[in-house]
């Protein structure tokens, strides 16, 4: 459990709620780890900036699946949304990454990846950003720049 907050910027929508995410199955072997995810969020959605919507309830629900070596990464995550009226839509992704060094654990990791997201309702249906992903023990940071949209983009999460 954890909270979860995003503004989607074309729309103007703020959407702050509580977010679980539940590990459904995992997958050892010495060469790779593999995991499948489900999650949701419930919340509050309202316009922000040029949006004037009012708050209401927001729902989100959707599932994550990677596989990894300490070099290689592949993941998958698809999710809809409903905001109480605002916006209604999903999306599916697909991740691909690189790590130029195998780090031990407890050292900081670095990953360069590339993210193809599938957004069917937007303007432009498909969109490239390469990232870059930084973690150690619990925390995790990402920071990359979509080539479509021109917009930066920052993902900060840390699992308790």
């Amino acid at each position: 459990m954890g909270v979860k907050t995003a503004w989607d910027r074309d729309l103007d929508i703020q959407f702050t709620g509580v977010q679980g995410t539940w590990l459904t199955k995992r997958w050892f072997d010495p060469d790779f780890q593999g995991n499948l995810y489900v999650f949701g969020a419930v919340g509050i959605a309202e316009g922000v900036e040029s949006n004037t919507g009012s708050a209401g309830l927001g729902s989100q629900l959707g599932v994550m699946a990677d596989w990894e070596t300490r070099r290689v990464f592949l993941g998958y995550r698809a999710h809809a949304h409903d905001y109480d009226g605002l916006d209604a839509s999903a999306m599916q992704a697909v991740k691909v990454g690189w790590a130029p060094y195998a780090g031990d654990t407890g050292q900081l990791h670095t990953w360069f990846m590339i993210e193809v997201d599938h957004r069917p309702d937007a303007d432009n249906p498909v969109d490239v950003t390469p990232l870059l992903r930084l973690f150690k023990g619990p925390a995790l940071f990402e920071i990359g720049y979509s080539l479509e949209d021109q917009d930066a983009q920052i993902n900060l999460q840390y699992r308790f």
